[in-house]
């Protein structure tokens, strides 16, 4: 026998030589997970000083079951037992949600046919409004006329709870911005004309509103965001696709402590369910993109079919982390600011008592 049969002999079976081999990877798999999660160990480090903004999404608004809901969809008629009497993107609601808690309030600003900027959701006003067609095509004193209140239904079209109420109160931009003149506004455009982005930054300019100074933001398409960025230097400023690119990059990247591209000087969208994802949550994270110039915005369990992309139950804020200094997403500022900040109710036992009954509604649609 030739000493190479020899040798061989020596040698484990062939079976055994894989089991060897996949012990090797799987010992050396688990050694780079031990390192990649001590490097991103959030604990070993402190985040960032401040505290936690909470950004009301159109202000104080009537809730809805998201389930099915398009861009087609007439949210209107499908709000829950209404709990108290503001509408989103007024003034009313706007200085609510300030008295809330709220930090920042996400308006949905367009503009009239006569060059005003209204603040308003839809793209057209057959939903909530006694108008019809679409915003752009109607002059500010059409729009004044509208009651913005008329679609509004909790009970399929048997009662409408806020018509009559809402005549004359779709604001200008103007107006809304002296009567909250210290509270910081996000500025959202549902066009993807750079045309309507030059309108509000002359509006904003004319009215004398260091955006700066006051925390504002903005959130449109890449082009629009492009001359936002170009006119306020140093403004929050984003689109969903670029948030979405950060986000999808970090999850990737971020456990190798590398912060993409994408993700500087933008914006890092962490759902409420997902924050286990995101490499060194929250520490490292916030230290990595404060580094990068880039905004953090923790959003509501991302997924759930009938929830909006905020948070509206009060037990959510308990998943917020204690040392989180972003911004975090709020559907529902009535029922979130005072769980949060509880200085802030000022509701009535009747009301709190209503809103018990809303929520435990909200949570019994979700099992």
């Amino acid at each position: 026998m030739s000493d190479y049969e020899d040798a061989d002999d020596d040698l484990p079976p062939p079976q055994n030589r894989t089991i060897v081999w996949l012990k090797r990877v799987g010992l050396a798999l688990a050694v780079l997970l031990l390192v990649l999660t001590v490097v991103n160990a959030s604990w070993m480090v402190k985040g960032p000083p401040g505290y936690v903004k909470l950004l009301a999404h159109r202000g104080t608004m009537q809730q809805f079951d998201h389930s099915g809901v398009t861009d087609e969809s007439c949210t209107a008629t499908r709000i829950e037992k209404p709990v108290h009497d503001f509408l989103e993107d007024t003034i009313e609601g706007i200085t609510q949600a300030g008295r809330l808690g709220a930090q920042m309030i996400r308006i949905d600003v367009a503009p009239t046919k006569d060059r005003y900027i209204v603040l308003f959701h839809d793209w057209t006003l057959d939903c909530r409004t006694n108008g019809k067609g679409e915003v752009r095509g109607h002059t500010w004193a059409e729009l004044k006329a509208l009651d913005i209140g008329y679609g509004y239904t909790a009970d399929g079209g048997k009662t409408f709870p806020f018509r009559g109420q809402g005549v004359g109160k779709m604001p200008l931009l103007t107006d809304t911005l002296a009567f909250v003149p210290d509270t910081a506004l996000l500025y959202n455009l549902k066009s993807k004309d750079p045309a309507e982005a030059d309108l509000l930054i002359a509006t904003l300019k004319d009215a004398g509103r260091d955006v700066v100074k006051r925390g504002d933001g903005f959130q449109g398409a890449p082009a629009q965001v492009d001359r936002f960025r170009k006119a306020f230097p140093g403004a929050w400023a984003f689109s969903a696709e670029g948030a979405k690119q950060c986000s999808k990059d970090y999850l990737l990247q971020g456990w190798l402590t590398k912060v993409p591209e994408s993700c500087k000087g933008g914006t890092l969208m962490v759902p409420l369910n997902y924050q286990w994802a995101f490499a060194g949550w929250p520490n490292k994270t916030q230290n990595r993109m404060k580094e990068a110039g880039a905004r953090i915005l923790l959003t509501g369990p991302y997924g759930q079919e009938h929830a909006g992309t905020g948070l509206d139950l009060p037990e959510q804020i308990g998943k917020v982390p204690a040392s989180f200094v972003g911004t975090v997403w709020v559907d529902d500022i009535y029922a979130i600011g005072p769980a949060l900040r509880p200085a802030y109710n000022k509701r009535r036992p009747d009301q709190d008592q209503a809103l018990a009954e809303a929520l435990a509604a909200r949570r019994k649609a979700r099992e």
